[in-house]
């Protein structure tokens, strides 16, 4: 089918409407360099310089026990006053009063159990991103934790049920706790855990719901990749602040029980003019002039960015891709400069040793403007010996899956369109229904994809990895390397990826991660039979 014929069929075409609602034309669209697919929020208090603020690092949390080879997790999800920016405490919804929160390190083929206990005024559910999870763990939007004693909780779990066409009769609703079980049987890579609660995913993630989830084996180990403080974790989001130093976002409900949505003018996604590193405005951390290991998260809710490692006489370093959003390449890939999108996860190396003592390297966003430009800062401390290296031959256990191999090749759509009445964003022109099978495909079969949007999509497939295929009919683009789980659409493209639905039986979830897209209806839900 040709690109055209293809898109009529999808019902793409000129994406009607889409100009009023997302602020878009078909020209900036399908531009090389299309702008952001949401709208920015303004802080109302002075914001700090950049480069001031030391670069916090996630604590690593300790398991409670270990039995049966099952290493027991606990989290309490609670609400927390975070110094963010200086001198300002900031509420906040987190996973054990901090944010981002606390990391787990497992390692390859070891189950973690994760018992989350929540503190909060709200329903919650926790999903693993990236996870190789078993259905009843991997945080299906309706399998709710109600909070302790809140009757209101319920009354909100009661009333998302009953609502025309939301009703789930596989929900399972626990109250207080829940215990998540991680096999682990999965490469070497770095995940992250975030709210998945149905309609309020993003207000849940942008108030604090997120923290990291790295796996490690022998085999990454013995690699001799920069390690120890050489590894730095840079969880990347943006948010906004009101005039008493709490978190600015659009809600129609802004207790999160029961409307869900954001203000007409942010349906396309909400944006920050604050770029936040592991918490930290725009911080500034000190490093030997050696090569160090950077694992770079965006966990923004809806901003994209692209990132370059600029020396202060305008320099641009090499960004070595080592690994995807699930694991290490074959071997490296080079950059000048990396797009990342929401939820995407990239693995690189940055040498640092052509930087004198004394000298900076910023961290820089080409999509960003004014303050959004910045993200953080390296400040070269002194020289030092440097044992790592980045061999030329990373991982030999990548999946192979061709096309001949495919049982089957189906074809998404996502694009705005109506939803209840109102606007919504939508894959295959239907909104989001846990009581509706989208798809249903057999364990251990492998299918190719074909996708297709009308402005920034980032989309994300639950349980597998996949490789990408094309893009417009073309090869893949560098960064596309390697086995990933999300895929950053740009307005007006297509894509094609390949993928084998192995590991467990059982309902999961693709959709959009922008999130303010998910929540208003751009998921679908995939049944493994």
């Amino acid at each position: 089918m040709s690109e055209p014929t293809r898109r009529q069929a999808l019902g793409i075409g000129g994406a009607l409407g889409l100009t009023a609602f997302a602020g878009l034309s078909t020209a900036a669209a399908l531009s090389r360099r299309p702008p952001a697919t949401g709208a920015q929020l303004r802080s109302a208090l002075p914001l700090p310089p950049a480069f001031r603020t030391p670069l916090p690092l996630p604590a690593v949390l300790k398991p409670v026990a270990t039995v049966g080879g099952v290493d027991r997790y606990e989290v309490t999800q609670r609400e927390a006053a975070i110094e963010i920016l200086p001198g300002v405490r900031t509420p906040m919804w987190t996973y054990e009063g901090v944010f981002p929160g606390p990391t787990i390190e497992a390692r390859r083929g070891r189950p973690v159990t994760v018992t989350h206990r929540n503190e909060l005024p709200v329903p919650t559910v926790v999903h693993l991103h990236g996870g190789h999870t078993t259905a009843a763990s991997d945080g299906y939007p309706t399998d709710l934790v109600l909070p302790e004693g809140r009757h209101d909780a319920t009354h909100m779990a009661h009333h998302m049920h009953d609502m025309p066409g939301m009703g789930d009769p596989r929900a399972v609703v626990t109250r207080l706790t829940r215990d998540y079980t991680f096999p682990m049987d999965q490469r070497s890579t770095m995940l992250w855990y975030h709210d998945h609660r149905m309609d309020f995913t993003a207000p849940a993630i942008w108030r604090g719901l997120a923290g990291l989830h790295i796996i490690r084996d022998e085999e990454e180990e013995g690699l001799g990749l920069p390690a120890g403080d050489r590894e730095l974790p840079l969880v990347i989001t943006d948010r906004a602040f009101d005039g008493e130093g709490g978190l600015l976002y659009p809600s129609l409900d802004p207790g999160l029980r029961e409307r869900p949505g954001v203000r007409e003018s942010y349906l396309a996604g909400v944006l920050g003019d604050v770029i936040l590193v592991n918490g930290a405005p725009w911080p500034v951390h000190e490093v030997d002039a050696v090569r160090h290991r950077l694992r770079v998260l965006n966990a923004s809710n809806a901003r994209h960015y692209e990132l370059e490692a600029v020396t202060d006489d305008g320099r641009r370093l090499d960004l070595v891709q080592i690994g995807a959003d699930q694991g290490l390449l074959a071997g490296p890939v080079t950059h000048r400069s990396l797009p990342i999108a929401p939820a995407e996860r990239y693995d690189l190396v940055v040498d640092f040793s052509g930087v004198p003592a004394g000298g900076r390297v910023r961290l820089r966003n080409r999509l960003g403007s004014g303050r959004t430009r910045e993200v953080m800062a390296f400040r070269i401390a002194r020289t030092a010996a440097d044992p790592s290296r980045v061999p030329p031959v990373l991982s030999r256990d990548l999946p192979s899956w061709q096309r001949p191999d495919a049982a089957r090749v189906r074809d998404f759509s996502f694009r705005a369109g109506r939803m209840h009445g109102g606007h919504g964003w939508l894959i295959g022109g239907l909104p989001f229904d846990p009581a509706r099978t989208d798809v249903t495909t057999r364990l251990g079969d492998v299918e190719i994809w074909r996708l297709i949007a009308d402005v920034h999509h980032p989309v994300h497939l639950h349980l597998v990895g996949f490789r990408v295929l094309s893009r417009g009919g073309r090869a893949p683009r560098p960064h596309d390397a390697g086995l990933k789980d999300t895929l950053s659409l740009r307005p007006g493209e297509s894509a094609e990826i390949i993928t084998r639905f192995t590991g467990y039986r059982g309902r999961y979830l693709f959709h959009c991660h922008n999130a303010e897209h998910e929540d208003m209806g751009m998921m679908a839900n995939l049944e493994i039979i």
